[in-house]
């Protein structure tokens, strides 16, 4: 087996052409990553986690060969496992739950950088408020905010991810982030 620890995505798909077990390196790359993102979209269970994640590696697998190499595989991948996780909402006939609280002061850490503790305890209890809040929007705005601020996705990635034009993704963030507004002030108005 090649060391392919500091090789691009896109130069391991020829590879894995040739090599089939080269996917291996693929799947231990994206494994925690989708896991984690589907499950921010709403994929809680964890067998149904694993089972959505068996999925998308055997579409990614199945359609290795429809990649275009000049474009970004880790786009291409997060295509597939949003797809791979709203056919899993149609065919259970359920609503995605979010679960973004454990997730939310990893997303502000990256926001801010201060070390004093009093102020990261109020930026974790902000975080856990702000992703209870993304939770209450529909599902095309938790979308696009959790691309954007939790996946660290630009929007031209964001675009490609959902099939939407890139005005779109500017579109939709400008308003997810002024019906978040509305809610947190909202919800600080119950507390006056």
């Amino acid at each position: 087996m090649y060391n392919l620890d500091h090789v691009s995505d896109e130069d391991i798909i020829p590879l894995l052409l040739q090599d089939r077990n080269v996917f291996g390196v693929l799947v231990k790359r994206y494994e925690n990553s989708l896991s984690r993102y589907i499950r921010r979209i709403g994929v809680v269970s964890k067998d149904d986690r694993e089972d959505v994640l068996q999925n998308i590696f055997i579409k990614t697998y199945r359609n290795i060969q429809s990649f275009d190499t000049t474009l970004s595989f880790s786009t291409w991948i997060y295509r597939i496992a949003h797809n791979e996780a709203v056919s899993f909402f149609r065919a259970k006939k359920v609503r995605p739950e979010g679960h973004l609280v454990e997730d939310g002061e990893d997303a502000l850490a990256k926001l801010f950088d201060d070390t004093d503790f009093v102020e990261l305890l109020y930026k974790k209890i902000q975080a856990v408020q702000i992703a209870s809040h993304v939770e209450k929007l529909d599902q095309i705005y938790q979308d696009v905010i959790i691309l954007r601020y939790f996946e660290d996705r630009s929007y031209t990635e964001i675009s490609d991810i959902l099939k939407i034009r890139e005005g779109t993704v500017a579109t939709l963030l400008h308003r997810a982030k002024k019906k978040l507004k509305v809610l947190i002030e909202d919800d600080q108005k119950k507390y006056e």
